[in-house]
């Protein structure tokens, strides 16, 4: 069914959620993980090396975190990737460069009526993928929804 699954890595609590769900999916097929961190060029004057260098090792630091999550698993295999370009089309384009069979990534959301809603990021992936997307939110420790900024969901409504 899947071969090789992609997870995408800002940083966030939602990705280490959809690394979880990663992890067990590709235990059950036999899949390999590929994990991603891409340099925003929107945010980031990535024209200039010494600029880009503290920001790879912040993304290798956010991939060392995903790739402890997965250690002890039976996950046949893990690579790991830092690149730079528009996260979406970067996402996108690795995952038909790689062979990517399915997509596993978090939400986002900043509050209110935006935390029931897709981030840009993961909305773009959905909406353009050529491969099935797996949408993750982040929970925390009782069970409730959370959102990167570690509120719950709903917590505004009440």
């Amino acid at each position: 069914m899947y071969d090789r699954i992609l997870v995408p890595t800002d940083g966030s609590e939602s990705a280490e959620a959809a690394m979880e769900h990663a992890i067990g999916l590709a235990e059950t097929v036999g899949a390999e993980l590929a994990v991603l961190h891409v340099i925003d060029t929107r945010r980031y004057d990535t024209s200039i090396e010494s600029a880009v260098e503290p920001l790879e090792r912040e993304g290798e630091r956010y991939l060392d975190r995903l790739l402890r999550t997965a250690e002890g698993t039976a996950v046949p295999a893990i690579t790991a990737d830092v690149v730079v370009g528009r996260p979406a089309r970067a996402i996108l384009a690795y995952a038909a460069d790689h062979d990517v069979d399915l997509v596993v990534m978090g939400t986002r959301g900043a509050g209110g009526l935006a935390r029931r809603l897709l981030g840009s990021v993961t909305a773009y992936v959905v909406t353009h993928a050529d491969v099935p997307v797996h949408v993750v939110p982040s929970v925390d420790a009782d069970g409730a929804d959370t959102d990167t900024d570690g509120t719950r969901d709903g917590a505004d409504a009440r």
